[in-house]
């Protein structure tokens, strides 16, 4: 079980009641994170922010509230994206399809702020180009692999169609060796060595592995790039590490690829395709 889940557990059409035809207040949403969605003890919830408030057409009635909580757990700060939706004076974090059995939790994403398309994220393309695709991603993730450089490549050919964004999201729990490989990613890309980026994606290396020696010894073999353990180990490395994790908190992002085109969410991670026909 990841820590998430120790830390809380949302029960599916578990609701609390509200004040009937009110937008919840900070103080009532953070008494229904204490309720209804955490429920370890230790984890105390220190306030909930909402990061963005809207409605879906297939929902009528419904507000979308697309939140971040903000915990404390044995002294660490944790911020977890939670989605709620409110409705008549109830709330709940779970509304799910009786037809078709989908959850609306994972078919809504919050949009994608202007501030997401920024120099420091741009891996491919001409950031005036005519389309931007947003990618959250980690260099083991098996889909990932088989999708991301596709897209890349799509981008390269078609730099005027197309400007590739990307964010790092290593899944530590799954590949704990793409903390370093994230890292190796950032430097090689700040020095222009955008095939080494490439060929990350590429590398096959035990996805366990922590030793950074291996690592990067693994990495100059692939790639014939030499990095250093104090290059990755700087300050401004592992705070872009961290500026990109917040960025896919606040976004809801978990799983990867996760991939927007021109802002909208791209369940099926293909629309790219259709960009360049």
């Amino acid at each position: 079980m990841s820590l998430m889940s120790k830390l809380l557990m949302s029960t599916v059409l578990a609701t609390a009641t509200l004040s009937a035809n009110a937008q919840p207040d900070n103080k009532q949403l953070v008494k229904y994170v204490k309720r209804s969605v955490v429920k370890n003890p230790q984890v105390k919830v220190k306030g909930v922010t909402v990061l963005e408030s809207k409605t879906d057409e297939r929902l009528p009635g419904w507000t979308i509230l697309l939140t971040t909580m903000d915990l404390e757990y044995q002294k660490k700060e944790i911020h977890a994206p939670e989605m709620m939706f409110v409705k008549d004076g109830l709330i709940t974090g779970h509304l799910v399809n009786l037809k078709t059995g989908n959850d609306y939790r994972d078919e809504i994403k919050p949009s994608v702020s202007q501030s997401y398309y920024d120099d420091a994220h741009l891996f491919f393309g001409n950031k005036d180009a005519e389309h931007k695709v947003l990618i959250f991603s980690d260099p083991q993730c098996p889909f990932c692999q088989e999708i991301v450089p596709e897209i890349f490549k799509a981008s390269k050919e078609n730099p005027t169609k197309i400007a590739v964004y990307y964010y790092h999201l290593p899944l530590l729990r799954i590949h704990p060796v793409s903390d370093v490989l994230t890292r190796v990613m950032h430097v090689a890309q700040h020095e222009g060595k955008m095939d080494v980026v490439e060929k990350i994606y590429s590398l096959k290396i035990d996805p366990r592995e922590t030793d950074m020696k291996k690592i990067l010894a693994a990495v100059k073999s692939h790639t014939g790039y030499s990095v250093t353990a104090a290059q990755i180990e700087a300050k401004e490395v592992k705070a872009a590490m961290h500026a990109d994790e917040l960025a896919a908190s606040k976004m809801m992002v978990s799983g990867t690829p996760t991939i927007y085109v021109d802002g909208q969410w791209d369940k099926m991670r293909d629309g790219y395709k259709k960009l360049i026909k």
